[in-house]
């Protein structure tokens, strides 16, 4: 292994900018971050989540910052240093030298990593290295959910880059189930979260309603209120969501995620383009009524 195995991987992205070149070389970090869990037990344990997922194995447009992952089976002792340590080892095979910043603490039900790089840059043939001072570092948050809500469904996919190695994953409706609770639920609104959902519109694809239930019930305004979710739930909570963004804060969020040629589909972000994507992925049931358990 060494750094010619990542330089040959950048060049294949052809970056138009400083910006894209970051993204693309924090994106082939994530994958050999990715490749090396493969060699150990962590997917036994722990699946691959969140919009990261979405881009490495689905393909979606846009760049994604952090490798979130939850348990299979809850686990408030499940500790991430023994993991850490094996893609410490495989990255400096390849020229990194990693900085881990280990916040798992027991009492946290997230436990949260970061990844930071300097070095791997400075072995690169750049084509917007910077004119003066320091590389930024690569830094790549990681998170695994040791308390996750139940009832996902999961798929195994084989990575080939950098060397193959089989990854645990969320599959497409419970994909699309977690997205659905970061729209309805995050205390702050990503750009990234709703160029997701026009994505899975897109493909009509159905949420895991089980688990976006169990979601909703675990976190959030609708917690322990044991929720029937169903398209008609889904429909009338996510229009009134839509009703009340900021379509200029969206637009301005998502832009560096995305390649050039993709921004200017951002000029359609309005309020009634995605009502009718939300009307249409989640009709409305013949009475129009939704209902609650419990």
């Amino acid at each position: 292994m060494s750094v010619r195995v990542i330089q040959e991987r950048l060049n294949s992205y052809g970056c138009a900018s400083a910006i894209e070149e970051e993204q693309a070389l924090r994106e082939i970090t994530q994958e050999i971050v990715l490749a090396a869990l493969g060699r150990t037990a962590f997917f036994d344990k722990a699946a691959f989540q969140g919009g990261t997922c979405l881009r490495i194995f689905h393909g979606v447009n846009r760049f994604s910052e952090d490798l979130d992952f939850a348990l299979r089976v809850p686990d408030s002792a499940f500790e991430l240093g023994g993991y850490l340590r094996a893609v410490v080892e495989d990255l400096g095979a390849f020229g990194y030298q990693i900085e881990i910043d280990d916040r798992g603490g027991v009492d946290e039900v997230v436990k949260k990593a970061f990844l930071k790089d300097d070095s791997i840059g400075r072995l690169l043939k750049l084509g917007f290295r910077p004119k003066s001072g320091p590389m930024r570092k690569i830094r790549i948050k990681f998170e695994v959910d040791s308390n996750p809500p139940a009832s996902a469904a999961y798929e195994v996919k084989v990575m080939d880059f950098p060397f193959p190695a089989a990854v645990s994953l969320f599959d497409l409706p419970s994909l699309f189930a977690g997205k659905m609770h970061a729209l309805l639920c995050r205390e702050y609104v990503k750009g990234r979260d709703w160029y997701d959902f026009l994505w899975y519109a897109a493909r009509s694809t159905r949420p895991n309603f089980d688990l976006l239930s169990s979601a909703l019930d675990q976190t959030g305004p609708w917690a322990e209120k044991k929720l029937f979710v169903d398209d008609s739930w889904c429909r009338r909570e996510l229009s009134a969501k839509i009703e009340s963004l900021d379509f200029a804060k969206l637009r301005e969020d998502v832009k560096r995620f995305l390649r050039p040629v993709e921004v200017a589909s951002l000029n359609l972000w309005t309020r009634e383009f995605f009502l009718e994507r939300a009307a249409k992925l989640f009709p409305a049931s013949i009475n129009g009524s939704t209902s609650t358990n419990g």
